[in-house]
């Protein structure tokens, strides 16, 4: 039993890794676009389980919040406003299937070498960048959560870009909806 407590966050990477490799899958192969987009929601979510478990929360949250919420309305939205029956049946590949396999392998040739060929550093170089912060005082927060970091250096340091791009978001959304009420 101890063994499985001491491999429980390896297990869960890899069930969570199959069920995002296995919802892009579905996303590209399925014919119907709301399974499509089912399966891109697993695949979203699935994502924000990894960043859990990497102990990063915030980024777990935005993914749930910007791509399981935001993106997944705007897919809906376009699958509910684009007639479906109306579209003819097309060819997945509409040129020649030789050449297709030939730039398909040569692309995961690509990507094989680059694979090989990058020296990838270690994930947690400088963890405490992510889990400290220094406030006002100049006092040193090193116990702090994830979360906690970076929210106090999103709202101090970076106060005036975050309200920017909240502004332009939202000038954004009131367009969307103004254009979206004209047809």
């Amino acid at each position: 039993m101890n063994a499985l407590v001491e491999s429980g966050p390896a297990i869960l990477f890899y069930v969570f890794a199959a069920i995002a490799l296995v919802g892009a899958v579905g996303v590209v192969t399925l014919r119907n676009p709301i399974y499509g987009a089912l399966c891109l929601l697993a695949t979203f979510l699935s994502i924000a389980a990894l960043f859990l478990l990497r102990h990063a929360e915030f980024v777990a949250i935005v993914q749930i919040f910007v791509y399981g919420g935001g993106i997944m309305v705007l897919f809906l939205f376009v699958i509910m406003l684009v007639n479906l029956h109306r579209l003819r049946e097309s060819r997945l590949f509409n040129g020649p299937l030789p050449v297709v396999i030939v730039l398909a392998v040569l692309l995961l040739g690509l990507f094989g070498w680059v694979f090989v060929q990058v020296h990838f550093d270690p994930a947690d170089a400088h963890p405490a960048l992510f889990t400290s912060f220094v406030d006002q005082q100049g006092q040193l927060h090193e116990q702090a959560g994830n979360t906690q970091a970076v929210a106090w250096a999103l709202y101090t340091r970076n106060l005036l870009p975050f309200e920017i791009a909240s502004i332009f978001l939202l000038v954004a959304m009131i367009g969307a909806v103004v254009l979206g009420r004209r047809q």
